[in-house]
């Protein structure tokens, strides 16, 4: 059954949607990133434009996915109860700011980092918002987009130490603490949904919660460890490239099976049926 009691899979919302995630919370991330480690010059005009490459990439997918292009204007109308309205006006902002940070002033690099904690704050606040998907109602929910976005935005600040050549024993700390930190947080989030989503939408979840744990989590806290407890001249770039894309990507197809995958509603709960000649 597609329709009735039955849980069925959402079909309003697919990798388009998924891609707004992945972009928006990777390139807040990576601008976060980008202050903490505190480049000047052309790498921080590089990294700042990567990142914000990477949200309108997300927000493209987004417009991509409307049925009427022309009619994205009206995501701006309900600002007052829609996050999505909210992530749109705080991409308003966040793009020309990000833009005189890049290219003019870098003074204005903590006005940018604020944008784009709001805007990953926004994206948290998505998910759980639709009330019908117990998978994304979960209150962590929004806890996990969050975490897995700074954690995706430092691995790939990770992955271009070899470009930028900006390394340091504090980074590397920092970006471990946060993937462990998402690992936590999907732990907990996991726990929490255990009996109260579909078989389907488990299956899905477990799924990437594997590859979350063993290429997302593992190995590249294994990586960082050897990293940090070698002599200098072993540390090579391609393995920071390694750490990097593995937690990067790992993030990325948790979120993509998150929203497309493990996305089945509740169905209905009929309390009391209608019976023809009976007084309700």
């Amino acid at each position: 059954m597609s329709f009735g009691p039955n849980p069925w899979h959402q079909t309003n919302w697919d990798a388009r949607a998924a891609g707004n995630f992945i972009g928006g919370g990777a390139g807040t991330g990576l601008i976060v990133a980008t202050a903490w480690g505190a480049p000047a010059g052309m790498t921080l005009t590089v990294m700042l434009i990567a990142a914000l490459a990477l949200v309108g990439l997300g927000l493209l997918c987004v417009w991509l996915e409307i049925g009427r292009p022309l009619r994205a204007v009206n995501v701006f109308i309900n600002p007052r109860t829609s996050w999505m309205s909210r992530e749109a006006f705080v991409g308003l902002f966040l793009f020309p700011v990000g833009a005189v940070t890049a290219f003019l002033s870098p003074g204005w690099l903590p006005a940018t980092v604020v944008l784009a904690l709001a805007f990953l704050y926004c994206q948290s606040r998505m998910l759980p918002a639709a009330r019908g998907i117990p998978a994304w109602r979960e209150p962590w929910t929004g806890v996990l987009i969050a975490s897995t976005g700074l954690a995706e935005g430092f691995a790939l600040w990770v992955a271009a130490t070899p470009w930028h050549g900006v390394r340091s024993a504090a980074m590397l700390g920092v970006f471990a603490l946060l993937v462990l930190v998402r690992q936590i947080v999907w732990i907990v989030y996991r726990r929490r949904l255990k009996g109260r989503i579909v078989r389907k939408a488990d299956e899905a979840l477990a799924g990437a919660g594997r590859w979350l744990l063993v290429l997302g989590t593992i190995v590249p806290l294994f990586i960082v460890v050897v990293l940090l407890t070698s002599p200098a001249e072993w540390r090579v770039g391609p393995f920071e490239v390694a750490a990097g894309v593995l937690a990067w990507g790992a993030g990325a197809w948790l979120k993509f099976v998150l929203v497309t995958r493990a996305a089945f509603n509740q169905g209905f709960s009929l309390q009391r049926l209608p019976v023809r000649g009976v007084r309700a």
